[in-house]
């Protein structure tokens, strides 16, 4: 059964309405309306067959369900060179948030030194995904044990107007006031973002449980 049949066993109209909400930017007719668990399913089932290997080389796929188990399937390659060789391949094709933000290489965690200099190079594309793509594994990857404070210049230096880039620069500064405060609060204090990021990257912050309660009466008085 290919990729697409089992979608289509796994449709819910009502669920597609629901999804086309959170996702305006693209055709409703090309969202089949299937739910996340049952996506993740089907991409485990298929792994590692030849109905994954033709899958995986047929793109453009045409509905948005066909290109999140795309990246699924992407997300549990184990080889790092070949699975950032089926990232490079795909994220041109990436075109809304969802599909951007669900899929995480689990071998990107075992490659910091070799992933790095592919962040830089992601974060510097013209395309939108790629962008939020490339910020997404800085703060997924590197805001732990592997921080440096390079890499909040490196977002901070990320003037783009795109509504989906400004979201992830703030939700990065977001994630790194909760796990790298004193390093990061400075970028506020110093109005180092765009004022929209800067008051969303607030906002994220305050709204996180994950930030202190004294930390967070801090940022209010920064908007």
């Amino acid at each position: 059964m290919a990729v697409y049949e089992r979608l289509v066993a796994c449709c819910d109209s009502k669920y597609r309405d629901f999804q086309s909400k959170l996702v305006p930017n693209i055709p409703k007719e090309t969202i089949l309306g299937v739910k996340t668990p049952d996506m993740r399913k089907i991409a485990k089932e298929v792994k590692g067959t030849k109905e994954a290997e033709v899958f995986l080389a047929e793109l453009p796929h045409k509905y948005y369900e066909e290109n999140l188990v795309h990246f699924f399937l992407i997300a549990m390659i184990r080889d790092f060179d070949e699975c950032v060789k089926a990232v490079e391949t795909f994220l041109p094709y990436v075109d809304c948030w969802p599909i951007c933000d669900q899929s995480n290489p689990k071998v990107f965690s075992k490659n910091h030194e070799k992933l790095l200099p592919l962040i830089q190079k992601w974060i510097c594309s013209e395309h939108v995904y790629t962008v939020r793509f490339g910020i997404r594994m800085l703060m997924n990857e590197f805001l732990g044990e592997d921080f440096r404070l390079e890499y909040l210049e490196w977002v901070a230096a990320v003037k783009r107007e795109e509504y989906y880039i400004k979201m992830m620069v703030a939700w990065f500064f977001a994630t790194a006031l909760a796990k790298r405060y004193d390093e990061s609060v400075v970028f506020i204090e110093e109005w180092r973002l765009e004022p929209w990021t800067h008051r969303k990257a607030i906002q994220k912050a305050v709204e996180s449980f994950r930030v202190s309660d004294e930390h967070k009466e801090y940022l209010r008085t920064l908007r």
